[in-house]
């Protein structure tokens, strides 16, 4: 097999891990509405913590610190501006069908998974077997945060199974990145710029968005039980981070 078919397979099944929310699919709405406030819980730390300790690692890593963080404030802007300007064309009163926060987190989701797939194309361009370690630490911190997307998306008032096809798509763009990746011989140069501009969009959508949900939850114990799944989601992503290295 070679190197450009290892590539599609290896995004391919990255791209599958968007529909590990189908398996909410079978419970009933009051056990599902239970289920998805823990894991918006979940996806505010481990969205906050993935964007610092896996994107703004990485990148420091190869720009300028001050550069980066001009970058990741540039993100963290274009996500606030994006977020005014759907609400004021699709929200009426104050009131929304599906709160903009599930169009941010597809969009914020594309641009990361693009640079998956290109990470994954670009380390099998090194070597086959180097490609598929890689594919496995990508899929190793995907599972928890598509759970995440996937309940932002139904939280903020999209259907489960149009949560599913939405996110399903936005995970796809790592087989273009895979691609683009094999066509254009990329390295992790030309990614740099984007590490940061997608952490700042996840870190304002779970500071924005997620945080001031679970705050409105006044219920002590259920409070407490969100703060510790937080903890959970940030602890989640800086241990996957010390196994991929």
């Amino acid at each position: 097999m070679n190197t450009l078919a290892w590539i599609i397979g290896a995004t391919v099944v990255d791209g599958l891990m968007a529909l590990v929310g189908a398996l909410t699919l079978w419970m009933s709405e009051r056990s599902f509405k239970r289920v998805i406030f823990s894991l918006v819980a979940f996806s505010a730390g481990s969205l906050f913590a993935g964007a610092l300790v896996h994107l703004q690692a990485e990148a420091l890593e190869l720009l300028d610190a001050q550069l980066a963080f001009l970058i990741l404030i540039a993100g963290f802007s274009v996500f606030f501006v994006l977020e005014r300007f759907l609400w004021w064309h699709h929200c009426h009163e104050g009131e929304c069908d599906v709160h903009p926060a599930s169009y941010l987190i597809l969009l914020g989701d594309g641009i990361h998974n693009f640079i998956d797939g290109a990470v994954i194309g670009a380390s099998f361009l090194v070597s086959i077997p180097f490609g598929v370690f890689t594919t496995i630490m990508v899929l190793l911190h995907e599972l928890p945060q598509e759970l995440g997307d996937f309940a932002i998306l139904v939280h903020g008032g999209i259907s489960r199974l149009r949560a599913l096809a939405f996110n399903l798509a936005a995970q796809l763009t790592c087989v273009a990145g895979g691609i683009a990746a094999y066509a254009f011989r990329f390295s992790d140069q030309y990614l740099t710029y984007l590490l940061p501009f997608a952490a700042g969009g996840f870190i304002y959508i779970s500071a924005s968005d997620l945080i001031p949900e679970l705050h409105r939850e006044a219920d002590r114990r259920k409070s407490l039980a969100s703060f510790a799944l937080f903890g959970a989601g940030v602890i989640t992503m800086v241990l996957l981070k010390r196994v991929a290295g």
